[in-house]
Formats: structure tokens, C-alpha cells, sequence
């Protein structure tokens, strides 16, 4: 067992280091020598402990495994309860101020205490060196109309060296927003944490209707950072976001751990995880389930990667369960600052459109370079394409224009992105439908290398022809293996695969292929 995070009234534990999201096997648990459960996860949590008190946790196989853990929670100086604000959990009245209250009341080294009831809340701000706790029985419910949300203005004048300041963000660009559920800005030290749930109650408005168009401001998320440091969010249960669900921005130091992140299959844009532009990042022992793209890390589309040149870099998303979204993992497709060591492993995807995902394309610009990316160790079932690369992902107004989607070799200049090592190890997928693997690199810039090694692909014999990749001129395709166009160089090392229709690799501009 090892220790994941601690709080002064909580503890997270990875229990199974080689199980996936769930562990090998389950797991009878034991608090100071009470039961507290049966754990079937790799990652767990415990919830309701005293501060500054020493705990050993023990777990026992059913084939008699035993192992140990002991901890001592922080301290805490004081909790406030949001009902001694005024705050009623009634479910209709509106409780914003009364929470907004007792967050900005709480002191340093404190705690604010949401207990069981129905919280009827606008968007609430953050502050640093504090825990809010949301606890078991509790829900954040989103009010429905966006004419009582704060906006967050897209930039603001400042005297610094970039001369702005932050604020708004859509996809990428700076642009006014709506505050989101959770908000902290320039926030440092804080946690948030319990088994609660905060509902962005997306379908009752009119948040998912023409979710393109910009009403007042561009649509909010479930949690959004900016310009924050050292922050845990742990246990929580997020709930039909407005739009994107978690987005931390120009962060850094950030844990997100043992969370549920849910949305209708079919709600827009409802992406389960977004950081763009952070930098030490871990999403350890969460559940997703949403109407976009489970996991996508960004770092801006065009003129914010060209002025800030910030990454998305340093992140581990690990014992993950990815379920039904467009994508399970994906880099980009805004990517203009660059996306670097990512380590996403141990995980378990089921029924995505797309499994391991890289997209981009020209006018990402010279920053943009996706490199040193590993999926390690993940099973997939019923993905349709496990492993793509796109470098003509057709995403903005000039998306389907020649100039983005043209085969021909066009100038490396100052828009050219660039994709060099991703490597993929020990991934097992089964039922695949349309491929195992696309790759489409620019002619200009060909992705650098792709390397797989000991891994197992295979078909679901009923799967019928679809199309690979979001881009022009693309042909569907059935029971392919790995097609490959505009690549430098290929490593195939212990790569097995059943029920492929034809050739195992289609290559197309592809100057070294090793295989073994």
C-alpha cells in the first residue's frame, strides 16, 4: 500500500499498484482494527477521521494478503459549518452568499464544512490555505440561470511582463466565461475534498442548447482554476457540467484524486478533464464518464501558446477508469504551448470512439510539439480506434480548408506544430472495431517516432467500417491494423494481433519501420 494524499480529515491509498482502476483483487479493510469496508478499486479514500491523530490501515486479501499502512492526519485550527452562515441545504433556497460567507471567513489552517442537505448555489470562490469539505449526503446544485452568474472578463490590463492578466478562457483562447461552481483564481494551499456531489444540473437550462452560441458569456465549467498552486481535490462526484467539467488553467502542483466525473452520453462538450497549460499534474483513481473527450490536455490554440510558451507538462493519469467519451486520453487538439512527459498508465478504457488520442494541426505553430508521451499498461474493450494520430484534426472555422487538410508538403514556418515520441506499452485492447492504429502526420513535419511494444489487438468480428480520424479525405475502414502516413520512423517490438482483415501495416511516407 502506499499513502496518496493526506487532510486533516482524510487519507487516499493505492492499494493494488498493478491493478487498473480496478484492483486484481478486492480487499477487506481495517481502521485501527474496526472494519471499514470492502475495497474492489486499486485507489481508495477514508473519509470522516479526527485531525492530528495517528491511524494504521490494514487491507487483507481473500487469499489471506495482508499489508499495512500507518498515517497521522494534519492539523486543523477550526471548522466552520455553513449552517451556523445561514446556509439552509433546502434545495430552493439560494445559499450562495451564506457559503460564500463562511469560505471567506475561514481562516488560515481551517475548515469549512458543508453537511448532508441540497445546497441551491451560484459560483463560489476559492480562497487559499483551507479545506472545504463537501461531505457524504451533500450536493452543490447549480442554479439554472445564467443571468445570476459572475463573468469572468476574458484579459485584463496589468503591469507585468506580459502586460495582462488572465481571466476568461474558451478552448483555448482568452474569452469572457462564466464563473464555474468551483472557481479560484490566483489560489495556493487548498483542498476540497469529501464524498459530496456538486451538479452543474447542465441539462435543465439552457446550458446544452446551441452550445456554440455565445449567450452573455461563453459557457462555465464544474471546477476552474487559474494561476494556482498545491491544490487537492479528492472523493468528489461531479455532475452535468455546464460545459467542460474540470479545467485548471496555468496551474501547477495540482491533485485530483479518486473522483467521479459523470455527464450524459450525449451532452456537448462536456470533456471530463481538461488541464491546459499546468505542470505537475496526477488524476489517480478516477471514474469518467461524459459526452466529449474524457481526458484532454491543452496548452492554448494559437496566441496564447505564441505569448506565454507554457506547457502542459509533468502529468500522470493513473488506475483511471475512461468510459464511453469520444476519446479516453487525448493530447490537444489545442496545443500551441506544447504538451511534454506524460505518463498515463495502469488504466482501463471501455466503448470510447477513440482510446489513446493525439490531434493537432497546421497553425498550431513552432511551440506546439507534442514529445516524451508513454501509455503504459491499459486494457481497452469495444474502443473502436485504440491508438490515433492526427496532424489534420478539422476543428475551428478554417478547419476543412485546403490549406489545413492538404497532402501536399507545405512551408515549416512559424505555424508548423510538431509531434515527436509517443510510445505505447503493454496496451491490450479487445473488440476493436475499425483499427488498431492511424497515424496522420504532416507531410512537411512527419511525426517523429511511434513505438509499440508488447501489445495485443483484437476485432470484434461484427465491427462494421467507420472513419478512423476527424479529417478530410479519410476512408472508413474495418479490422485494420496499423495504417501509417507521414511518419519517420515506426517500432513494432512483440506486437500481436487477431482477426485483422488484409495487411497488418499500411505505411504511406514512412521512412523506417522495425519490427520484431
Amino acid at each position: 500500500m502506499k499513502e496518496l494524499c493526506i487532510t486533516s480529515r482524510s487519507c487516499s491509498v493505492l492499494l493494488d499498484p498493478e491493478g487498473r482502476y480496478q484492483a486484481g483483487e478486492k480487499r477487506d479493510l481495517f481502521l485501527n482494527g474496526e472494519a471499514w469496508g470492502t475495497e474492489y478499486r486499486s485507489v481508495t479514500s477514508l473519509f470522516d477521521l479526527e485531525p492530528d491523530t495517528e491511524y494504521t490501515l490494514e487491507s487483507r486479501t481473500e487469499e489471506g494478503k495482508t499489508e499495512s499502512l500507518s498515517f497521522r492526519t494534519r492539523k486543523e485550527l477550526c471548522t466552520l459549518d455553513v449552517r451556523d452562515f445561514g446556509a439552509k441545504g433546502d434545495g430552493e433556497t439560494d445559499d450562495t452568499a451564506m457559503l460564500q460567507a463562511a469560505i471567506l471567513c475561514c481562516p488560515e489552517g481551517g475548515r469549512v464544512l458543508i453537511p448532508p442537505g441540497t445546497y441551491a448555489t451560484g459560483p463560489l470562490f476559492l480562497k487559499s490555505h483551507m479545506t472545504l469539505e463537501i461531505a457524504d449526503g451533500a450536493t452543490l446544485a447549480l442554479l439554472t440561470d445564467r443571468k445570476r452568474f459572475p463573468v469572468l472578463p476574458e484579459i485584463i490590463p496589468a503591469d507585468n511582463p506580459e502586460g495582462e492578466v488572465l481571466m476568461g478562457l474558451w478552448e483555448g483562447d482568452s474569452e469572457e466565461g462564466f464563473a464555474s461552481a468551483l472557481t479560484a483564481i490566483d489560489v495556493t494551499d487548498t483542498a476540497v475534498i469529501g464524498e459530496g456531489v456538486i451538479d452543474g444540473r447542465g441539462g435543465e437550462g439552457d446550458w446544452w442548447v446551441e452550445p456554440r452560441v455565445k449567450r452573455i458569456a461563453r459557457r462555465g465549467n464544474l471546477l476552474y482554476t487559474q494561476r494556482c498552486r498545491n491544490l487537492l481535490f479528492q472523493g468528489l462526484t461531479f455532475l452535468n457540467s455546464p460545459s467542460w467539467n474540470l479545467h485548471p488553467a496555468y496551474s501547477e502542483k495540482l491533485d485530483f484524486i479518486d473522483l467521479q466525473i459523470r455527464a450524459p452520453w450525449d451532452s456537448p462538450n462536456t470533456d471530463g478533464f481538461d488541464p491546459e497549460s499546468c505542470r505537475d499534474v496526477r488524476l489517480l483513481g478516477t471514474e469518467i464518464s461524459v459526452g466529449d473527450d474524457c481526458i484532454a490536455l491543452k496548452s492554448g490554440k494559437i496566441r496564447l501558446g505564441k505569448k506565454y510558451h507554457r506547457a502542459c507538462e509533468n502529468v500522470e493519469i493513473a488506475w483511471c477508469a475512461m468510459l464511453d467519451g469520444h476519446g479516453g486520453v487525448t493530447l490537444g487538439s489545442e496545443m500551441a504551448g506544447g504538451i511534454r512527459n506524460v505518463k498515463v498508465h495502469h488504466c482501463y478504457m471501455r466503448g470510447n470512439d477513440r482510446g489513446l488520442r493525439v490531434k493537432t494541426r497546421r497553425g498550431r505553430g513552432k511551440d506546439g510539439v507534442i514529445d516524451d508521451i508513454l501509455f503504459e499498461k491499459v486494457q481497452m474493450d469495444g474502443v473502436k480506434m485504440p491508438l490515433i494520430v492526427n496532424s489534420m484534426y478539422f476543428c475551428d472555422p478554417d478547419g476543412h480548408s485546403e490549406w489545413v487538410q492538404s497532402r501536399e508538403k507545405k512551408p515549416v514556418d512559424e505555424t508548423t506544430p510538431r509531434i515527436g515520441t509517443v510510445r505505447f506499452e503493454q496496451v491490450e485492447a479487445v473488440n476493436c472495431k475499425a483499427c488498431a492504429g492511424y497515424v496522420l502526420g504532416l507531410p512537411e513535419q512527419p511525426m517523429e517516432h511511434i513505438a509499440l511494444k508488447d501489445c495485443f489487438f483484437s476485432f470484434d468480428p461484427e465491427a462494421e467500417a467507420l472513419v478512423p480520424v476527424m479529417a478530410e479525405q479519410v476512408e472508413p475502414c474495418r479490422r485494420r491494423g496499423m495504417i501509417l502516413k507521414n511518419v519517420r520512423k515506426v517500432t513494432l517490438d512483440h506486437v500481436r494481433y487477431e482477426g485483422v482483415d488484409g495487411d497488418w501495416i499500411d505505411a504511406e511516407n514512412t521512412e523506417e519501420i522495425t519490427e520484431q
